[in-house]
């Protein structure tokens, strides 16, 4: 492959030598050609089927939403099932069961077995229990309000977006928007339960892959009702704990870690932590799925802070799904950068973009961290130094 200090000559070259196909392609006689040859066609008709999936996307994303609002997975758990038994579990007639069941197959959520019964399919197994997942599904409808008008998105012509009432603190720097620490309570409540439901599905994989087994006390930015804070202080006994957020954030974390046993060792501090001066004490700072919330400006803002926060050998470790990671590409660049466009505020970035504006706020060393679901989340872990900064 040529490298990227390549005269420009050559780098067209090799452009115009890369997108010759996709020319073809665009060429109808040549697609009419392609579909009919024996050599070409399955080429052609698996282009046809992706082509298709992404035009049939959204009711493929519905039918998984009927099955989720119905539990549709959890009843079949024990076997299988027809649609006349299924029919008054679902409160539904046995042909809308037929038409559920029937596209449910269609995309692997569910199986067909003997006597026209209904099963689990690979992709309905891993749903069952998983709640994480399926409070994401059910959020999805705010974003699907949102994506009915993609391009008064793109031409900024959306403020009052669906997205920006689940998360307000998004919708902080709108005229009249009320600024982020003086949420109430119940303003916040809502989306402290979509990421308390959706938090340990990214714990675990974070402290999988880097452990804090010879850390004392983890500082937990935006840790949401504490759940990451609390998956580590379970699973390293001599750990304590620090958690950081909006002051009605807080006082909900404070309350469910008292109640799950933990109030002796984790305090949560209310605050603004791109206004306010971080809490001190920590050897090791958390950002789980922050970061990419936020504009450049305030990356840059927290990411200094923390720094500043830590002491020489201190840990940041920043995870969150990030862009043109390899295999998941449409999870960070399509579905992050879309989602984010709705809220109003923060991009996907790359582990690169996150690595050099990790050294600019001052760490001296950063490194990538492979995690076992990368398309899940990303993780980068930086090192103040121990020499003076």
């Amino acid at each position: 492959m040529q490298a990227a200090g390549a005269p420009p000559e050559a780098r067209g070259w090799l452009e115009r030598l890369r997108d010759w196909p996709q020319r073809r392609v665009a060429d109808p006689a040549f697609r009419r050609w392609a579909e009919s040859s024996r050599w070409t066609r399955w080429i052609a008709r698996r282009r046809a089927r992706e082509l298709f999936d992404l035009v049939a996307g959204f009711v493929y994303s519905q039918v998984l939403l009927a099955c989720v609002q119905l539990r549709l997975f959890e009843r079949l758990q024990d076997g299988p099932l027809d649609a006349d038994a299924l029919a008054p579990r679902l409160g539904l007639a046995p042909d809308a069961v037929r038409r559920l069941c029937d596209a449910a197959v269609a995309l692997r959520l569910l199986a067909r077995r003997s006597g026209e019964r209904y099963a689990l399919g690979p992709l309905g197994a891993a749903m069952v229990g998983n709640d994480a997942v399926a409070a994401m599904v059910e959020h999805h409808a705010a974003l699907y309000e949102d994506l009915r008008e993609p391009l008064a998105l793109l031409r900024g012509h959306r403020d009052a977006t669906a997205l920006r009432r689940v998360w307000p603190y998004a919708a902080a720097g709108l005229a009249g928007g009320a600024a982020p620490r003086s949420l109430a309570v119940d303003a916040v409540a809502g989306y402290c339960a979509l990421m308390s439901a959706s938090q340990p599905l990214v714990a675990g994989t974070v402290l999988d892959a880097w452990p804090l087994r010879r850390r004392r006390v983890l500082l937990d930015l935006g840790g949401g009702e504490g759940r990451f804070v609390e998956a580590a202080l379970r699973r390293h006994g001599a750990l304590r704990g620090l958690l950081f957020d909006l002051p009605a954030v807080a006082a909900r974390a404070e309350a469910r870690l008292g109640l799950a046993g933990l109030g002796g060792r984790v305090a949560c501090l209310g605050g603004d932590f791109l206004r306010d001066r971080l809490p001190r004490g920590a050897d090791t700072i958390s950002l789980v799925r922050v970061v990419h919330d936020h504009d450049d400006a305030a990356v840059r803002t927290l990411l200094r802070a923390a720094h500043d926060a830590l002491p020489p050998g201190g840990q940041l470790l920043l995870a969150e799904p990030m862009a043109r990671t390899r295999g998941a590409e449409a999870m960070g660049d399509a579905y992050f950068g879309w989602y984010l466009l709705a809220m109003g505020q923060g991009r996907p970035r790359s582990a690169d973009e996150l690595a050099a504006m990790l050294r600019e706020a001052g760490f001296g060393s950063v490194r990538a961290v492979r995690t076992a679901v990368p398309l899940q989340t990303g993780l980068l872990v930086a090192e103040r130094s121990v020499a003076l900064d």
